[in-house]
């Protein structure tokens, strides 16, 4: 804020500002002169032409098209349907021929597919004029000297970075495109030392870098007051090769920004000759005839083949073919009809962001208008979906096994193949069918795992290592069989848990319990029960089909003659290859096979009228033969008095023959017309103990 004042003790009603303290301009050695025809009282804006708006746009990276003032003048002009003036460029008169004065050698042309050059003599170097400051002002940048502004201008104008080298400190006069030496060193126009890789693109004189291509020049070749002769640069270069370039020296600049995203292949030309025009205009220079273009790697954009019905469906709108070729159109596609659906467009070379149909199927969107694509909502069935079996079997298994005290474990479905060697599994076992990972993270990430069990005592190792000797969790997941490496392999949905150290916390009122083989079956037994599966039978392997558990402590899972899978100790070899001391046991189960053994049919059944007699029963038996056999036997028997029949004792030993054991049961009786007599129950008693005595050469004990 100004205000009155006194200087030098003279009284001061304002201050005289140049124009770099007004931000006008750069000249700063005395006050901005105006002409002096002026009528007092016109608005600065009005005489200095400042009126001009300044929009910011915010652009997704898909679209470097927009990255210049022509780029956003070609949108505008789609949606005002009108055409885009493009600056008139006429070349001003020419002498000598570049040709016979430099040259260009492209040695990468996978990083540089078209250098294009021209040359200016007798420039004089000097602040911009005050229209081109303004400019470039007005899009934030600084303004430098007439030449290096205007390879900013027609940067902003066109969006093809430009590059003005000193052609008297270029050795040989000449360009050479390579990449750079590892370790190479680079002073780049900011001042600062650059350490270059091989995989860096260089713009060199016949003997040095002088720039890093697409990013910044170099400090031996700048634009300095001295400059008389000026080379004008106009490429194109690799996207993915300026943008590597540009993040490893972390160096972000207006023109790498561009190049990274692509700029107009076709672009280079019109660009160079737009500044050889304001150079020589603004700059006083002679222009030297003829230009250099190397272009060793041609780059055209594809037809791209568009359906009108495709696009209608996937934007649920309703433009006729003549319409959506009309809209194309007015952004400078080119678009022919090969039939009456079908649209053949050529992008223009300046969008790089379309090689499909999808890409044209947005344009037409957007040129539409998203505003008249017509909402729509999607229909909703009257009635919920359903999960799928699967899906709902799987949650519920998990909710009854969390409910059992049972922690869910989640285990990487990679492993190491020596989990057949430390499982003991058998040659020609399916779970020795591995598929290999093409490229695993470890080895001890090799193959897709064919059991659950290697996850369950890895799981287990860990939780010792930290003292934590209570366990019980489990695992729901695929397993994967191989049927060759270039083959879908099968995947079976398994359940696995494993249960380990006390049967129950430590407490004040229970004495400490280690968990045995019949803790996990009753949480087995639980799990089918709640599912609906009725009457599973646990039933001994045989020592030969024992391998991680121990024999004589495993047993099949079987439900409706169906082995669904086993339970078992682990084996105290198995336990030792993990290096695990301390006992535990597991189960596995297939649930594809279980899911589809549970019923969806509920039926309700209603409380019993009349009281229950319970009889027990006790033979001695071969120790062979299991107790789940004989149970077997008694519901075979199909006895409607019979309502349940367990297990509640077995012994072997003193007063018992050596080969032989003492089974007890107990068989519950009910009606549901009547209360049961003593004589009743007797007689259908009797008939059981009969049946069993004859059928398993049974006897009762002494």
């Amino acid at each position: 804020m100004l205000e009155k004042g006194v200087i030098r003790g003279q009284t001061s009603e304002g201050m005289l500002c140049s124009e770099k303290e007004l931000e006008l301009g750069t000249a700063s050695s005395g006050i901005m002169e105006l002409d002096p025809g002026l009528m007092p009282g016109t608005k600065l804006v009005k005489v200095l032409n400042l009126s001009d708006a300044v929009i910011e746009i915010d652009l997704t990276p898909n679209r470097p098209d927009c990255l210049s003032l022509i780029g956003v003048a070609r949108e505008i002009g789609a949606m005002e349907k009108k055409k885009v003036s493009y600056p008139q460029i006429h070349l001003p008169e020419t002498r000598g021929n570049i040709s016979e004065l430099s040259s260009v050698i492209i040695e990468a042309p996978d990083h540089c597919p078209r250098y294009a050059a021209q040359l200016i003599e007798g420039i004089t170097i000097a602040p911009s004029p005050f229209w081109l400051q303004n400019r470039l002002l007005s899009a934030g940048l600084r303004p430098i000297n007439n030449i290096v502004d205007i390879t900013n201008f027609v940067m902003m104008e066109t969006g093809q970075p430009l590059h003005g080298f000193d052609f008297d400190n270029l050795e040989e006069n000449r360009i050479v495109v390579r990449t750079a030496s590892d370790g190479e060193r680079f002073t780049t126009l900011d001042g600062k030392e650059r350490i270059l890789s091989s995989d860096m693109l260089m713009i060199c004189d016949g003997k040095k870098p002088v720039a890093i291509a697409g990013v910044m020049g170099g400090l031996n070749s700048e634009i300095e007051n001295k400059t008389t002769r000026v080379l004008i640069e106009s490429a194109y270069f690799e996207p993915a090769s300026v943008r590597n370039t540009s993040k490893k020296l972390g160096l972000k600049t207006d023109a790498s920004h561009r190049f990274e995203r692509g700029v107009d292949p076709d672009g280079t030309i019109a660009a160079l000759n737009r500044a050889a025009l304001l150079m020589a205009e603004i700059g006083g220079g002679t222009l030297i005839g003829g230009l250099i273009d190397e272009h060793p790697v041609i780059i055209k954009n594809s037809p791209v083949s568009m359906s009108v019905n495709s696009v209608n469906s996937r934007l649920g709108i309703n433009l006729s073919q003549d319409e959506m070729a009309d809209l194309l159109s007015s952004i400078e596609f080119d678009v022919q009809k090969t039939n009456s659906d079908y649209l053949k467009v050529v992008p223009p070379s300046f969008r790089v962001d379309i090689s499909r149909a999808e890409d044209l199927s947005e344009e037409v969107a957007r040129l539409w208008g998203y505003d008249n694509i017509p909402v729509t909502f999607p229909s909703m069935p009257s009635e919920p979906a359903r999960w799928s079996k699967g899906f709902e079997v799987r949650n519920q298994i998990k909710d009854i096994m969390c409910r059992f005290g049972f922690a869910e474990v989640i285990n990487y479905s990679f492993i190491s193949p020596s989990f057949c060697d430390k499982l003991q599994i058998k040659i020609g076992d399916i779970r020795r069918r591995l598929l290999n990972i093409l490229n695993p993270l470890t080895e001890d990430q090799a193959v897709m795992r064919t059991t659950m069990i290697p996850g369950l005592l890895e799981t287990m190792g860990r939780n010792l290592s930290k003292q934590n000797r209570n366990l019980k969790f489990f695992e729901i997941g695929k397993v994967f069989f191989s049927k060759g490496q270039d083959v879908q392999p099968d995947e079976v949905e398994m359940l696995a848990a494993l249960w380990t150290g006390l049967r129950n916390e430590s407490s004040w009122h229970e004495k400490e319990a280690v968990c045995d083989f019949y803790d996990l079956k009753g949480a087995a037994e639980g799990l089918l029960d709640i599912l609906g599966i009725k009457n599973p039978v646990f039933t001994a392997y045989e020592d030969q089909d024992c391998d991680c558990t121990i024999p004589g402590r495993t047993a099949g899972i079987v439900i409706q003659g169906t082995i669904i899978g086993f339970i078992g100790e682990v084996h105290p070899n198995t336990l030792e290859s993990y290096g695990l001391k301390q006992n535990a046991f597991i189960f596995e189960l297939n649930v594809d096979i279980l899911k589809n053994l549970i019923s969806d049919d509920k039926q309700a059944q209603a409380l019993p009228k009349y009281p229950s007699i319970s009889r027990d029963i006790t033979i001695i038996v071969n120790k062979n033969i299991e107790a789940v056999s004989l149970i077997n036997s008694v519901r075979n028997m199909d006895e409607q008095l019979v309502e349940d029949i367990f297990l509640f004792d077995v012994y072997e030993g003193e007063n018992i023959p050596q080969e032989s054991k003492s089974i007890s049961f107990r068989i519950v009786y009910r009606s549901s017309q009547e209360t049961l007599e003593d004589e009743a129950v007797t007689f259908v008693h009797k008939k059981i103990s009969e049946m069993l005595l004859k059928e398993y050469n049974a006897s009762f004990p002494a």
